[in-house]
């Protein structure tokens, strides 16, 4: 299936013209909730339960983001990422800088960032370490693993802040945005251990991983046979903890938004972090299967954090 097929551009078209007219501007934004609803189950639930006028800009960031990630995580058969990378890199700055596109992906997110006045440094640490995914192939440490981290998820909690809005001057809430970001960064990796090896890279700190025994290629030998090994399960436990404790790093945050935007991110965190409960109910084995949280089980959790914040507004 092409990049086309899959409903995400590899690129924008830029040509120099007007605005999108609002007709343009909808079907660019049904086009972002469409690929966000294909490819971001757990984002996409928790994105119901926000105000109807910010879920297109959501839709939007996520559709830009998934983009890139196509490009990096998925290149087509004898495609050039680096090359399609700078093209959509070349494009959306374009469009950022008022150009119009024919790419539905970057005429709703130029949109976004003009509308909410997003930084124009969060999309270029963003795709930073895009590049960073095409030439870095694993992280020696926790410290080198974040500079990935910062651009790759930090960022775009940065982004969603001006959309979500908060009750405190934005800086206050950006410390526990970026931690949000990275916390569900962080359980996608532990998740997705064996997809990320097939392609190459390991984005657990080797050096963590190696005071448990384990390195690269004891990964490759346990996800090849399918035995299971008690190193790798206390490696696997010891990046579990590492994430719970930016969740709760990234909590506090929730309460300095604004109040209709925190069922949202209530229920995005619960439900990043059932995917941890999920490996701990495996019993840390992320190499035999992807760690699903059960339907039932993610509906449940996204009405708890839903009455939750309801019950917490009507005391206020």
């Amino acid at each position: 299936m092409t990049h086309a097929q899959r409903g995400i551009p590899r690129h924008g078209s830029v040509v120099p013209a007007g605005q999108p007219s609002a007709r343009e501007l909808r079907a660019a934004y049904t086009w972002c909730r469409r690929i966000n609803a294909h490819h971001g189950r757990t984002f996409y639930l928790a994105t119901k339960v926000l105000p109807a006028h910010a879920r297109p800009a959501a839709h939007a960031l996520y559709g830009f983001a998934r983009a890139a990630d196509e490009i990096v995580d998925n290149p087509a058969p004898h495609s050039d990422p680096a090359a399609e990378l700078a093209a959509l890199e070349t494009a959306l700055f374009r469009a950022l800088d008022g150009q119009h596109t024919r790419d539905p992906v970057l005429t709703a997110v130029a949109d976004t960032a003009s509308r909410y006045r997003i930084d124009r440094a969060h999309f270029e640490a963003f795709l930073r370490s895009m590049w960073m995914d095409l030439r870095v192939a694993e992280y020696p440490t926790r410290a080198a693993l974040s500079e990935y981290t910062h651009g790759s998820a930090a960022a775009i909690g940065l982004q969603m802040l001006p959309v979500l809005g908060t009750v405190v001057p934005r800086e206050e809430a950006a410390a526990e945005a970026a931690a949000l970001g990275e916390a569900f960064q962080l359980t996608n990796f532990i998740r997705d251990v064996g997809e990320d090896l097939g392609r190459g890279r390991l984005y657990l700190p080797s050096g963590e991983l190696a005071a448990h025994g384990v390195d690269r290629q004891r990964l490759l030998w346990a996800l090849r046979t399918g035995e299971r090994d008690a190193r790798i399960r206390g490696a696997i436990a010891e990046q579990v903890g590492h994430a719970r404790a930016m969740y709760r790093r990234a909590e506090p945050g929730v309460g300095k938004l604004r109040p209709e935007s925190r069922p949202c991110i209530r229920t995005a965190l619960r439900l990043y972090e059932a995917i941890l409960d999920e490996i701990v109910a495996a019993d840390f084995d992320v190499l035999r299967g992807r760690a699903v949280v059960p339907r039932a089980r993610r509906l449940a959790l996204a009405g708890r954090a839903v009455l939750r914040e309801y019950t917490a507004s009507r005391r206020t």
